[in-house]
């Protein structure tokens, strides 16, 4: 019976740590830079900002690429890592970059 239980608890855990792994934002505040610094790396990429918000625990930039095209990126906000990119215009023609799999 308590090997049952043990198998279970970490059947159950499994999710649980499989997601944290995938948080690579959560560094302490003090450790942040400013949204000033992520409205200048976005002029540096040559986008347009509409709105930096904070989603789990990292920076969301909303705006537009130099090519007029909507953009979502995923910004690390100790290191200004851009980890993340969405394109497009609504979600049926988004495409995802990755951290790594960029094309530029």
């Amino acid at each position: 019976m308590r090997l049952i239980l043990t198998i279970f608890a970490l059947v159950a855990a499994f999710p649980v740590g499989g997601a944290m792994a995938d948080d690579e934002c959560f560094v302490p505040m003090a450790d942040w830079k400013p949204r000033e610094a992520v409205a200048a790396l976005a002029t540096e990429q040559g986008w347009t900002v509409r709105r930096i918000k904070i989603d789990d625990g990292c920076y969301e930039l909303d705006g537009t690429d130099a090519q007029g095209q909507r953009i979502e990126a995923t910004i690390h906000p100790a290191t200004l890592e851009i980890l993340e990119i969405e394109r497009g215009d609504d979600d049926d023609g988004q495409h995802h970059e990755r951290k790594g799999d960029e094309k530029g």
